[in-house]
């Protein structure tokens, strides 16, 4: 789905000044384009000229895992393979990192190890499964760490921050991280409340795109899909949404520990047979 954010450049940079940011790396998924918008908003705002923001991306691959690129200065196209996003990256003289490498659906699991960084902590895992699994990867293969917070709504900004050893430019902060002088700073995880509120700002954005599929592929399921969505968007609160809401967390900590901890194949993850996830994660 296009829709995923809807966080204002202006909400973002009083955010990142109100708790306190330094340095800013802008991570949309697939452009630069909030990266640009937020540097020439921030340039004409003499308040926020102390927060420094660089340029990132968070590139999807062809199977549809995430790798994040620090400190590119032209957009990496998506759908290629690992490796190929890989050496985009590193002509950029850029570095990489394992976006939530063991999460339930998009991340690039044991591959992890070509980047030069893995995020070990994610604050929108939370079936903590695939953090716990992503932390003792990321220090058996003596990978450099950090801590993403991976943000979609307004308060979930800045939730985990690093420190990283070096200067304040560009330069001497892609230096420092491609060697490892950073640590974690804080971590935290989202919350329910903010995992619904990210959910509802999808679906809702996505209405038409999501009715105009249900009416070109299923178009069985049209009156149906059309009376959920009408009946969701206009009272996500009430107890029916937020007990599917509930059911659906419940069954994304039941898969990842399934495949994270106890073995199962994660291949089950290709293709996001969605049938398949939800009986693996009903069954004993």
């Amino acid at each position: 789905m296009p829709f995923d954010c809807g966080i204002s450049v202006e909400d973002q940079m009083e955010a990142a000044l109100a708790k306190k940011i330094e340095v800013m790396f802008v991570t949309n998924h697939n452009t630069l384009d909030g990266y640009n918008q937020i540097l020439e908003y921030r340039s004409n705002h003499e308040k926020f000229k102390k927060i420094s923001v660089y340029p990132a991306e968070e590139i999807t691959i062809d199977t549809g895992g995430h790798v994040l690129a620090y400190g590119i200065q032209k957009t990496i196209r998506p759908r290629m393979n690992l490796e190929e996003t890989l050496d985009e990256i590193r002509r950029q003289d850029a570095v990489s990192c394992a976006a939530h490498p063991f999460a339930v659906t998009n991340g690039i699991r044991e591959r992890a190890r070509m980047c030069d960084m893995m995020e070990s902590f994610n604050s929108n895992n939370v079936d903590r499964f695939s953090n716990l699994v992503a932390y003792n990867f990321a220090k058996n293969n003596r990978m450099h760490m950090i801590a993403g917070s991976d943000s979609h709504v307004l308060t979930t900004i800045g939730r985990c921050t690093n420190l990283i050893e070096a200067e304040n430019n560009l330069d001497s902060v892609i230096h420092s991280m491609r060697n490892g002088r950073l640590q974690i700073d804080s971590r935290d995880y989202a919350s329910k409340q903010e995992v619904y509120e990210h959910a509802y700002y999808i679906i809702s954005s996505s209405r038409e795109l999501l009715l105009r599929d249900a009416l070109d592929n299923h178009r069985r399921m049209y009156w149906i899909s059309k009376w959920a969505l009408d009946s969701y968007t206009r009272n996500h609160h009430n107890f029916l949404w937020r007990s599917i809401g509930a059911l659906a967390l419940y069954l994304a900590k039941r898969v990842s520990e399934k495949v994270n901890i106890k073995g199962h194949d994660s291949n089950v993850f290709a293709n996001r047979p969605w049938r398949k996830l939800i009986s693996m994660g009903l069954l004993p």
